[in-house]
């Protein structure tokens, strides 16, 4: 008899093949299974697995282990299953080199916390941001505690502040829902044409806002930066970036700070 895991484990080793896991048979009565269903786009493709337990999640998630190439969301219920393409991660590139360029030049303090695997047992949600950041002194001097003593449990670090959403293909799971549930203050959805910031309200919605409440920069202007701006010459793009946060973004922090 297939058991959870087993399917799962199939599920996960047939990412790359989308037609086979939206053929997979349907389970007998007698032998109950999680339902996938496949999406797939251009370069990135996506598996929605129904009804999982947190513990094959969380068994799963360790099993695989960080910095593969297939991303896992877990809502409490479902599984989506990500294996990004390249058009995701050359946005999800240009959005990290964003965010630490605003960050060095402007001399905001900051932490990233890359693709970490936010697994949060209490609330069996889990999932792995694009990039994620923390800002504020208290979890930065947290972060800096739970470094000191070389700890790799992520039980020792505080969600992050901000998150990078890369979707090129739409999601199938509620991502959102889950970044509420962790209590991410802020996230930028990027979908390869349009950006928007994301605040978390106190109902536990994110709304839509013009700029971001950590860094001074407009949805407007970083999506000039990651769409607009050419990015072939990676090196000259982060040149210019750089130049533009000197004049333009240094001043607008000074012109506030006057006030």
């Amino acid at each position: 008899m297939i058991n959870e895991l087993d399917f799962a484990s199939e599920s996960l080793n047939g990412a790359s093949n989308m037609s086979a896991i939206a053929a997979l048979p349907q389970p007998a009565p007698t032998t109950p299974l999680p339902r996938a269903t496949a999406g797939v786009t251009p370069g990135e493709q996506r598996i929605l697995i129904r009804g999982l337990s947190w513990d094959l999640y969380d068994r799963l998630s360790d099993e695989i282990g960080e910095g593969q190439h297939v991303r896992l969301a877990f809502d409490g219920q479902d599984l989506e299953i990500t294996s990004p393409g390249y058009m995701h991660e050359d946005s999800r590139d240009l959005l990290s080199r964003l965010v630490n360029a605003v960050t060095v030049e402007l001399h905001i303090p900051c932490r990233g916390g890359g693709q970490t695997t936010w697994k949060r047992p209490e609330l069996e949600r889990g999932l792995e941001a694009d990039q994620c950041y923390h800002f504020t002194p208290e979890k930065l001097a947290t972060i800096a505690e739970a470094l000191a003593r070389k700890s790799n449990d992520v039980a020792d670090y505080p969600n992050p502040e901000l998150a990078i959403e890369v979707d090129i293909s739409p999601p199938q799971l509620d991502r959102a829902g889950i970044y509420a549930a962790l209590q991410i203050a802020e996230v930028w959805r990027f979908d390869g044409e349009s950006l928007a910031i994301m605040k978390l309200k106190p109902d536990g919605q994110y709304t839509g806002v013009e700029s971001s409440q950590f860094l001074p920069i407009r949805a407007d202007e970083i999506l000039r930066w990651v769409v607009h701006e050419k990015s072939a010459d990676i090196s000259a793009w982060e040149r210019r970036l750089r130049a533009w946060i000197r004049d333009d973004l240094a001043g607008r922090v000074a012109d506030r700070q006057a006030d």
